[in-house]
């Protein structure tokens, strides 16, 4: 099937005289007629569901749908993208053990991984996204266990050369994980690329109207756990928590990820997305791939307003020609890339602020990628807790607004733009 097809029909086909659509299992808990029945599902002998707190139908169903989306072989829900992202690194990653990540991430994703996840004793290394090979090869250490990036960075809009740092994630037996967020699997599906693990935000595009907060991950069922077991005993020797079940060679390297990142993690940190914001995020996949036409045909227009703007200092836009990582774009997302526009105003951190008081129809938010035009300064709310210098290495100055194009009508968006920006003197 096609990505639009797959969109309405992936992950859940009814049977005679059942629900037509995605049924809502609004329940913590499951009824079985014995105990061993129960049994066989702690002892992963079975499939099946006992406690939403690991996993629930709903969230299955949903996730089965993204992992067709991006091309893999599983996935999995969580409570949201910060939890998706902290799972799919902890799922590889021990105490002592070492993570390459680009510096272009989200604020958020920087925070968990250089404070929080630091505290739990795994080290990082920030890489420039546009780092030489050999700059990049150099980063890895005997201990290293992932290397992880972001296809569109959120909010500096840098592009990853999925290829370049899948080679060297490849070539030292670890694997890659991105978030793919900004771009969906509508517009790049990053493991045709070399990606091993995909992650999102499922809260931004996905859902797409504010409905529900939300992350998810999905396998590409193609990294080759046992072929570098000693890197990886969390999937590769047996877990004594679970009978003494090896992931790797049970579920083979089409299901160890998933299946120990849910009986393992998801039984432990309990993180999971809520059955109704699962029902309201597949209704908002439904819709993505006409939407997400839309976003990128009115973020492209907005960014080629704001190009010729005077009061404008400069523009991001990896769907623009001339973009820095317009070629990059070209490449991966040959069909569009996101509804975001990074930009500055003539006047720095105060011009700015100033610009967003009198938007009337784009509003100030620290959401972003959904139905509405949203607006933001990052160095006063979601980066806030960065460094100037951390900023600097995220690609984020004190003057950049970070502006989600809706699906408004592009009148009355760059209408907007033009009347807030008569008004910064």
């Amino acid at each position: 099937m096609e990505q639009e097809t797959k969109c309405i029909h992936a992950g859940y086909t009814p049977k005679n005289g059942e629900s037509r659509m995605i049924p809502l299992i609004q329940s913590t808990t499951f009824k079985y007629d014995t105990s061993e029945d129960m049994a066989k599902l702690f002892d992963l002998e079975a499939s099946g569901y006992f406690y939403t707190r690991l996993q629930n139908p709903t969230n299955d169903f949903v996730a089965a749908k993204i992992a067709a989306l991006e091309g893999g072989t599983a996935g999995m829900l969580t409570s949201s993208g910060q939890a998706a992202n902290f799972f799919a690194i902890f799922n590889v990653a021990n105490s002592g053990d070492h993570i390459i990540s680009s510096a272009s991430i989200y604020g958020g994703t920087y925070n968990l991984f250089n404070v929080t996840m630091r505290k739990m004793g795994i080290d990082f290394t920030f890489v420039s996204p546009d780092c030489s090979e050999e700059e990049l090869e150099a980063a890895f250490k005997p201990n290293t266990k992932a290397v992880f990036g972001e296809t569109i960075a959120n909010p500096s809009l840098v592009v990853l050369d999925i290829e370049k740092f899948a080679r060297a994630a490849h070539k030292h037996g670890v694997p890659l994980i991105v978030d793919n967020t900004f771009a969906t699997p509508i517009n790049c599906q990053a493991i045709k690329y070399g990606v091993d693990i995909v992650t999102h935000s499922t809260t931004k595009y996905m859902d797409g109207h504010d409905c529900g907060v939300g992350g998810a991950i999905v396998d590409s069922g193609n990294f080759d756990w046992m072929a570098h077991a000693d890197k990886f005993p969390g999937l590769c020797t047996p877990d004594e928590s679970y009978h003494g079940i090896t992931y790797a060679t049970k579920f083979g390297k089409e299901g160890a990820f998933i299946t120990k990142c849910t009986a393992q993690l998801m039984r432990d940190f309990g993180s999971i997305q809520s059955p109704m914001n699962a029902f309201l995020l597949n209704l908002g996949l439904e819709s993505l791939p006409l939407r997400m036409k839309r976003h990128c045909e009115n973020g492209l227009a907005v960014a080629e307003y704001l190009s010729k703007h005077d009061k404008v200092s400069w523009v991001t836009y990896p769907g623009l020609p001339g973009d820095k990582y317009h070629a990059l774009a070209q490449k991966y997302m040959p069909n569009g890339t996101c509804g975001v526009v990074s930009f500055g105003v003539k006047g720095g951190r105060k011009a700015a602020e100033e610009f967003m008081k009198h938007l009337k129809v784009a509003m100030i938010a620290t959401h972003v990628a959904d139905a509405h035009t949203c607006v933001l300064h990052p160095a006063s709310a979601t980066h806030r807790q960065l460094t100037d210098e951390e900023l600097k290495a995220c690609g984020i100055g004190p003057d950049l607004i970070r502006f989600s194009v809706g699906i408004e009508n592009i009148n009355d968006i760059i209408g907007d733009l033009e009347q807030a920006l008569a008004a910064v003197k």
